[in-house]
């Protein structure tokens, strides 16, 4: 018996392109998270809060772990935006990286988390400027993370005020 042909190598490439986008848009929408038929921003937030309050990371590797979770998203979110169209709700790797970023260099109290969950989600939804125009005029993967990066330093920025005045 004869040893298998390989396939030529544009086939392999081609292969090997079709599955880099299948997986990048399945970081892009947290697997099913961003199906969900109700609230998947929300959904795609509940992951990042858990993952803190479970485990209440230092801040260094959160903040490591949120670049990353930035420059993963960028590129997903990019590959799947041509798919799904721009800034789809299916996509949802912004939420958790958005709602990461509210959380850095907070005390990680249920409380604390908690209120990041709520005030990230208040200014993802209510999008104050220059959000909304961010979302508007930033394209690409970029355009879709950058939104909610914002989101999740007004929020930072809240619950630090909060946490001085009290």
């Amino acid at each position: 018996m004869g040893r298998p042909q390989k396939l030529p190598i544009h086939t392999r490439l081609s292969r090997r392109i079709k599955t880099i986008k299948r997986i990048l848009h399945l970081i892009a929408t947290l697997g099913f998270i961003g199906y969900l038929p109700k609230a998947p921003g929300s959904f795609g937030t509940l992951p990042p809060y858990l993952l803190v309050l479970l485990f209440r990371p230092d801040d260094i590797p959160l903040l490591i772990f949120s670049a990353f979770i930035l420059l993963l998203g960028v590129l997903s979110a990019h590959q799947a935006e041509r798919v799904l169209g721009k800034d789809s709700g299916h996509i949802v790797i912004d939420e958790f990286c958005g709602y990461l970023i509210s959380v850095l260099f907070l005390p990680k109290t249920f409380a604390y988390l908690t209120a990041a969950f709520i005030l990230f989600r208040f200014f993802d939804i209510l999008k104050p400027p220059p959000i909304r125009r961010i979302e508007k005029t930033v394209r690409g993967g970029a355009g879709v993370m950058m939104d909610e990066v914002l989101a999740g330093i007004y929020t930072n920025s809240c619950l630090k005020v909060w946490g001085y005045l009290m």
